[in-house]
């Protein structure tokens, strides 16, 4: 009987530090390796650099068209910008002029 309650006593002491090294692993595993952990952080702060990169690229373009788009008001279009574009939809130029497309910037 004795040794019964002592191993009982023993194990029943073991319990609660048992669990509580079975939750601070679980939650210590999923901090690191978890889908919001640190080695997540390096991938994500990669995909930030590529986004960041993109919407430089998309500001600029956008730039780039409403400039254009400035030249070409009613008021005052640029003289230069409409024969741009007359020439490049219309393909068409002066007698003895070739024209040869390019693509767009």
């Amino acid at each position: 009987m004795r040794i019964r309650r002592s191993v009982t006593r023993f194990f029943s002491l073991l319990v609660f530090p048992a669990i509580t090294v079975a939750v601070v692993s679980y939650f210590g595993a999923y901090t690191i390796w978890g889908e919001r952990g640190i080695l997540m952080l390096e991938d994500t702060q990669a995909n930030l650099g590529i986004r960041q990169q993109q919407l430089a690229e998309l500001q600029e373009n956008r730039a780039r068209l409403e400039h254009r788009i400035q030249l070409m008001e009613e008021g005052n279009p640029d003289a230069d910008m409409v024969e741009e574009l007359a020439r490049t939809q219309l393909m068409d130029g002066a007698p003895n002029q070739v024209a040869i497309p390019r693509k767009a910037r």
